[in-house]
């Protein structure tokens, strides 16, 4: 099984940006930890992180020619961005969207996803652990389905 493991913006700043509420962890310290989740699954993972709608909508569209599905922490972009919720229902590519934070008990603004309704689940207010039971849950729903991609 091969997953792309998609960052949005702010992302990079893991670790330094308001660790009260996304935590001390790093980006790469994150990765790592799904990384390592991901062998106890047999799964492959590949990161990415941009602080650019368009390059992570280019990375949404060359995932469909070798990923299995997508664990996806759109960040802020997840509130606003039709665009990127269009290149997952363009693409097909089973995805579960993810935010450290529970956008549910934070401003107004956040409550909402534009990308929610075109992807498998949605995990939130779980931090890191969050990108990891979003993992689980995508492998368990693509083997239900009959599995990876040739």
């Amino acid at each position: 099984m091969r997953i792309l493991l998609l960052h949005g913006p702010n992302l990079n700043l893991l670790g330094t940006r308001e660790p009260a509420i996304y935590g001390t962890l790093t980006l790469d310290d994150v990765n790592a930890r799904v990384v390592e989740a991901a062998r106890g699954m047999n799964a492959d993972v590949r990161a990415f992180q941009s602080n650019h709608e368009g390059a992570l909508i280019d990375a949404i569209h060359d995932a469909r020619s070798w990923a299995d599905g997508v664990v996806f922490n759109p960040g802020a972009y997840g509130h606003t961005s039709y665009a990127m919720r269009d290149a997952f229902s363009a693409t097909g590519t089973p995805a579960v969207e993810v935010h450290l934070s529970n956008i549910h008990a934070r401003e107004e603004f956040r409550h909402r996803s534009v990308i929610a309704p075109v992807v498998v689940g949605v995990v939130c207010g779980l931090g890191w652990r969050g990108y990891v039971h979003a993992l689980q849950a995508l492998i368990e729903l693509l083997s239900e389905k009959g599995g990876a991609r040739p």
